[in-house]
């Protein structure tokens, strides 16, 4: 089904399945090879691109890199102002992270507020070496201090428009597009 707020299409399967190749090359040449690296998928799409991204590593380097999945819901700073009730998810990280070079992948990175939430719940978990972010689309407009070190595409927005990631292990199709509006009607702006 097609969304009535869709004003654009950004990126198709092709321009997605070319950006995570980019992006585990860049991985992997930053890195040096995939030595003590490890990725941790933000919920929900962003478990789905860390995946993708582990197996592109793979099929570069023969190596199997760790994955993770983490849940930020208790960590957000807005939890206390939501009128919805949130579910909280499992997260599930069966591999130490004390000295691993760890790649948080989310599908957006807007305000900043999700990253700075998976960073404390990495912390919570461990003391990796380093952390470093990789998302598909950078859309900006950052209320804290927090960049991209691998991005897939940059896409200049307005404030009252959201991006929508849709993949097809969530959605059924592949997919990025811009949406007139909140992502959350009634929200104001994206959570």
């Amino acid at each position: 089904m097609i969304d009535p707020r869709t004003k654009a299409e950004v990126m198709d399967e092709v321009a997605i399945d070319r950006a995570l190749t980019r992006i585990a090359h860049e991985i992997l040449e930053r890195h040096k090879g995939c030595q003590a690296l490890a990725l941790i998928g933000i919920r929900t799409r962003g478990i789905h691109l860390a995946r993708r991204l582990a197996d592109k590593i793979r099929a570069i380097e023969g190596e199997v890199v760790p994955v993770g999945v983490i849940d930020v819901t208790l960590y957000r700073d807005d939890l206390r102002r939501r009128a919805d009730h949130p579910k909280i998810e499992r997260t599930d990280i069966s591999f130490s992270l004390t000295d691993k070079r760890v790649v948080l992948v989310d599908d957006v990175l807007f305000t900043g507020r999700t990253i700075r939430a998976a960073l404390d719940g990495v912390m919570d978990l461990g003391r990796p070496r380093s952390v470093q972010l990789a998302v598909l689309v950078d859309r900006g407009h950052r209320e804290l201090p927090i960049r991209a070190d691998y991005v897939g595409r940059n896409v200049p927005t307005a404030v009252q428009e959201s991006v929508r990631v849709r993949l097809r292990e969530v959605d059924g199709l592949e997919q990025v597009v811009i949406l007139e509006g909140p992502e959350f009607p009634g929200s104001g702006r994206e959570v």
